[in-house]
């Protein structure tokens, strides 16, 4: 097999493997609180305790996932234009 053709291959197979995990799993990790929706603080003597809510994700601690948002997005255009 030619490089070129290899690399289609990978690619294809990546693609396919990222849409499954957006149909199975639409939602992932909140990126800037990583999933637990509020940030952690530290107080004086060291110790770990909760800081204040996440705004990104808005204390859940979830995100839509890129690929959802586009399928969303693409679905929700389809159906305002065949109405």
């Amino acid at each position: 097999m030619t490089p070129t053709v290899l690399a289609i291959a990978c690619l294809l197979t990546v693609t396919l493997c990222y849409i499954a995990l957006c149909t199975a799993s639409p939602f992932g990790d909140c990126r800037r609180c990583s999933g637990w929706g509020f940030a952690m603080k530290t107080d004086r003597k060291g110790r770990l305790k909760r800081g204040k809510d996440c705004r990104r994700c808005h204390s859940t601690g979830k995100r839509i996932r890129v690929g959802r948002h586009l399928y969303n997005v693409a679905a929700r255009l389809h159906r305002d234009g065949t109405r």
